[in-house]
């Protein structure tokens, strides 16, 4: 882990700050940032947004699915929590916390943006840390890679319907041009672009690819930073007025994260898969592309929105708690190992032995 994404909750905690004071005190500058767009999209933060996603989806080889048949029960888990679980038990997390129970002491005319901000959030899967946090927990390379791209293929026709269900369903009016425009800007664009990159990288060896993912992902991580300073900029005010926000908004994050890794830690064990595969399906489960959420959220409801505070709330806690889960993962190895060879035993008993054919005198 480089030293970027080891103290990334600390610099994004420094550009809160950076942000709230510099929008304070410069406000009229972050207005003019503010107001330059095309087609409902800031042209500054799209260009950040590239700078973050692109380094990232060109670690992702989409060759790597043809393996996807090796680890066919933990790529069968992580996408039903990806994909069937995930963006919907987060509305309905939001929709009770935000919605009811935290009611009373939100905005009231932001709940619905918020709510929207945690589906987006929690509507795709992560592209790049997971990479970090299969490492972690010593995963199988190859499943992670595998399991990366499929998400990533998945994601450019899934993401939008799904997003646009959702939001119908929690009575938010979906502007499904400018969701759409979202989808080809931060999702088709990056992975033609990132995609040819690599290819022309890997066509001067396997050293020009890693040399170029070295250089660029300080880049990523900076324009990360910089997004951050610009969203608390114009999100300063409503911060200083009512800290807690944060607070009541990382509480529907929090739990969708350790339900969702449990989820899938457990089913994989049920399934009698290999630790190495479960620990990275497991934090793939739980992790989220917090860049194009931010992009997403930024594009639909605007800079100052409760959307894109609540895509950043996700940015502020997600080294700490998927360290977290890391942690947990590793000290349950034993337990985890000894629960699944019990299921691959049972699963074998319970395959019919095919009978030997009749030796004919």
């Amino acid at each position: 882990m480089s030293l970027f994404e080891r103290y990334l909750t600390l610099w994004v905690a420094l550009c809160i700050v950076l942000g709230i004071a510099l929008g304070h005190f410069f406000q009229p500058a972050f207005q003019l940032i503010g107001s330059a767009e095309v087609a409902k999209v800031n042209l500054p933060v799209a260009i950040l947004i590239w700078l973050m996603i692109i380094p990232m989806l060109m670690k992702v080889d989409f060759g790597a699915m043809r393996q996807v048949g090796r680890h066919w029960r933990g790529i069968g888990v992580t996408l039903f929590i990806n994909w069937a679980v995930k963006p919907f038990s987060m509305a309905a997390l939001g929709a009770f916390f935000i919605g009811y129970l935290f009611r009373p002491y939100l905005p009231a005319g932001e709940i619905n943006s918020y709510i929207a901000g945690l589906i987006l959030l929690a509507a795709a899967p992560c592209t790049a840390m997971v990479f970090v946090w299969s490492n972690l927990t010593r995963g199988e390379p190859n499943f992670t890679l595998s399991q990366v791209a499929v998400n990533d293929a998945i994601m450019i026709v899934a993401f939008a319907p799904i997003v646009g269900l959702l939001l119908g369903i929690s009575a938010i009016t979906v502007p499904w041009e400018t969701l759409m425009l979202s989808v080809g800007l931060y999702i088709v664009i990056p992975v033609i672009i990132a995609q040819v990159a690599r290819n022309a990288l890997t066509s001067r060896g396997e050293a020009a690819l890693q040399g170029a993912l070295a250089t660029l992902g300080p880049v990523s991580i900076i324009a990360l930073l910089a997004t951050l300073v610009l969203l608390f900029g114009f999100q300063g005010q409503q911060i200083i007025a009512q800290p807690a926000i944060i607070a009541m908004l990382a509480v529907p994050i929090l739990i969708q994260v350790y339900f969702n890794s449990g989820l899938a830690y457990l089913l994989n064990r049920a399934s009698g898969e290999a630790h190495c595969v479960a620990g990275p399906s497991a934090l793939i489960g739980a992790s989220n592309f917090f860049e194009l959420a931010v992009a997403a959220a930024i594009s639909l409801f605007g800079f100052t929105s409760g959307a894109a505070l609540a895509t950043v709330v996700g940015v502020l806690i997600e080294v700490p708690v998927m360290l977290s889960v890391v942690a947990i993962v590793n000290a349950s190895k034993g337990w985890y190992e000894r629960g699944a060879a019990v299921c691959r035993v049972a699963a074998r008993e319970q395959t019919p032995t095919p009978k030997a054919a009749p030796v004919k005198p």
